[in-house]
Formats: C-alpha cells, sequence, structure tokens
C-alpha cells in the first residue's frame, strides 16, 4: 500500500460532492445460502450513512434482484433438468420475485442509520430518450433533497435483450450522468486496474491513476483485467463505465468491495484506481447539450430575459416572444433574442403547442393555462449560453 494512493482513492472519495455506487450481486448475495448477505450490507450502510453526516449524497446502483428472485422460486439447475442459464421469462420472472426481497434487504441496513431507502428501476431508454431521462432525473434530485438513498436497478421485469444494459457498471455510469454526479465507486473483486493479472502475475503493477483512457488501457481491461468484476460484469465493463462517467465529468473509482467497510478502507489507503473525469459534471452536461444534440425549434426571447440568461438564471415564459416547432417536452431547442441572434441553447420543458400556449405568461399563470406547470420553459441547468 502506498501513501500516494491513500491520496489518490481516499481523497477522492472525500472529496466528492455526489456519490454513484455500484454494488454488485456478489457482494449482496450470500454463495452459500442464496439470501441477503446482511453483514456486508450493513457494514457498507454504516459507511454511507458516515460520509452523508459529512454532507455527501449518495445513489446507489444494485444488482441482486435476479439472484435473490432465483432462490425464493426455487430455480436451480436440479429442478431446470440440469441447465444452469436461465431463460430471458424466467429472469424476468426471477427478479419479479427477487426485486422486493432486495429493497427490503436494503431498507433494514439503512433504517438504523435513520435513512430511508427508495426504489428506481429503469430500463436503457429511460436514460436515452431524453423526456424519459429528465422525468429519470427530476425523479432522482428530488429524492436527494429530501434526503432519502435511491436504490436504482435495471427494470428486469419488462427489459428485452434489446433494450437491456445486461451489466449495472454502465448503468451505473449512466445514472452518474443523470444526477450530475462527480464520482462514481465501482465496487469490484479487484482492488483496481493492473497492467496484468495480479493473480497470475507476481510482477503487475497497479495503477493508482489514470488520467486518459487510451487503447492500451482499453486493452488491459480486455486481456489482463478482463475476468476481474463480479456478476455479468468484469474489467471491461468499468473500463467502459468509465469512459461514459469521465465525459459526463464525473472521476470513477475502481476498489475491491468484498472488504469490511469498503468505504473506511478506501480511506484508510487501501488500494484503488481512480479514473479522472474530463471537465466538471456541469460543464461537461452543458457541453452535451451545446454540441452534440441537433436542436428542433427556436424560442424567441425580449432583451430582459436574453440578459438574465447571460447571468445564468433560467427562461421564464413570460420573456418569450416567439415559439418555432415543432418539438417534443425534452428536445433541444435554440434561443435568439429580438435581433435574431442565437444566444443559447437548452432542453425545453415544454412541448411546442404547450410553449405557444405560454409564451409570454407569467409562472404563476401556467398552471391555470395548462392544467399542470414543469416550473420555467427551459431551467438554467439544462441551458447552455453562448452563441
Amino acid at each position: 500500500m502506498s501513501a500516494q494512493n491513500a491520496t489518490e482513492g481516499g481523497g477522492a472519495l472525500k472529496a466528492a460532492r455526489r456519490i454513484v455506487f455500484k454494488v454488485g450481486s456478489a457482494l449482496l448475495v450470500d454463495a452459500e445460502t442464496g439470501a441477503p448477505n446482511g453483514a456486508w450490507l450493513n457494514a457498507f450502510c454504516g459507511d454511507l450513512a458516515a460520509l452523508r453526516a459529512r454532507g455527501q449524497q449518495g445513489v446507489v446502483v444494485s444488482s441482486g434482484a435476479v439472484a435473490l428472485g432465483r432462490r425464493r422460486l426455487g430455480l436451480t439447475s436440479e429442478k431446470m433438468g440440469g441447465r444452469k442459464s436461465l431463460t430471458l421469462p424466467e429472469k424476468q420472472a426471477a427478479a419479479a420475485a427477487g426485486q422486493s426481497v432486495l429493497m427490503r434487504a436494503w431498507e433494514e441496513a439503512l433504517e438504523p442509520h435513520g435513512v430511508v431507502a427508495a426504489q428506481i428501476l429503469l430500463t436503457r431508454d429511460d436514460t436515452e430518450t431524453r423526456r424519459r431521462w429528465l422525468n429519470a432525473r427530476a425523479t432522482a434530485e428530488t429524492l436527494i433533497a429530501l434526503g432519502v438513498v435511491p436504490v436504482v436497478n435495471e427494470n428486469d421485469t419488462v427489459v428485452t435483450e434489446e433494450i437491456r444494459y445486461g451489466d449495472n457498471d454502465r448503468l451505473a455510469a449512466r445514472v452518474a450522468q443523470m444526477v450530475g454526479a462527480d464520482l462514481l465507486v465501482l465496487l469490484s473483486d479487484i482492488d483496481g486496474l493492473y497492467t496484468a493479472d495480479p493473480r497470475r502475475d507476481p510482477g503487475a503493477r497497479h495503477i493508482e491513476r489514470v488520467t486518459e483512457i487510451p487503447p492500451a488501457i482499453a486493452a488491459m481491461a480486455e486481456g489482463a483485467n478482463a475476468a476481474a468484476g463480479v456478476g455479468t460484469g468484469g474489467m471491461a465493463t468499468k473500463i467502459a463505465a468509465a469512459r461514459i462517467a469521465r465525459a459526463a465529468g464525473c472521476a470513477t473509482l475502481i476498489t475491491l468491495g468484498s472488504r469490511p467497510h469498503p468505504l473506511q478502507a478506501i480511506e484508510a489507503g487501501a488500494l484503488a484506481t481512480v479514473i479522472e473525469a474530463v471537465a466538471s459534471p456541469a460543464a461537461a452536461y452543458k457541453a452535451w447539450i451545446a454540441g452534440s444534440l441537433a436542436p428542433q425549434g427556436w424560442l424567441t426571447v425580449d432583451a430582459g430575459a436574453a440578459a438574465a440568461l447571460q447571468t445564468g438564471k433560467s427562461l421564464l415564459c413570460a420573456g418569450v416572444r416567439a415559439v418555432e416547432g415543432p418539438f417534443d417536452k425534452g428536445d433541444a431547442v435554440r434561443v435568439r433574442d429580438e435581433t435574431g441572434r442565437e444566444i443559447a441553447r437548452g432542453l425545453v420543458r415544454y412541448d411546442s403547442a404547450d410553449a405557444h400556449r405560454i409564451a409570454g405568461l407569467r409562472s404563476d399563470a401556467i398552471e391555470a393555462e395548462l392544467g399542470f406547470t414543469e416550473g420555467p420553459l427551459i431551467h438554467a441547468d439544462d441551458l447552455a449560453v453562448g452563441g
């Protein structure tokens, strides 16, 4: 164990404001009994409560529903004629039976610390379709603001092979992107990335910090480290997750999860690999809005609204003079001033038909007009200013 690594891994964990923790099936489910691993869960939730006590926010991406449900439904190889792998319908049935067991385990482990857990089930469409992404983000943000720990899992009960993530490493990276986390912690069965498989090569060197992910790093994950990791993932999926997180302004920490109190161990200097982010989450998100999305319409704003946007304010309906579409809720649109100059791009919270109806209205008049309100036309968090 090196003194530098205590600064790298422990420093990254201590400095993070919002953290997404990915916890795999091998940590959550006792291999012998098939029941939740209560001792590990209790220790981890104690660590999580300690982070919350110093003002940090945590989101958990948790595997385990299929493994727990399989035991509950008696889907053993003996009962399946010697077959070990589950079919997709069997996986969906196991997930349906196991998800409640999984959530009960999290609730019971967090309850002694006065922390409430809330379930969020996602499919790939929820993190890749902008409208559904905005809805999921709003739910997660509300839960976090209420002091709740969201426990996220892939919705295996309804997901198909065509729209599933297949591993929770990448789902965790998408969740980190969605909630604007600045650190993604992947709890693995190995304490980070090595130059070779340390279980086979005693000369393998642990890599403490990765500043970029060139082909050489990816090749290490595909080759020497391919077997590292638990469940359906491995080191390759962890590097893929780190790429997603890195582009979203979120650093990634890969470390051994099976030790007691894994987060305390990181801060005490336990080995870990830190993969740096390219920017802050907010900067990366706004760069994505400005450069990666095809705008679907235009909003023309008055001088007062244009000035307010330059100071970081949201775009209120009162300042909108014209709406050009069509566009749906969650689409990217251009914003221009009354001279026709583009001054911003952002994600709208209303479709073009509703935007036409509320353009020019005060915020307190929106609900009376539409029967609901989603707040400003474009929230400041979803605006990239600069034309």
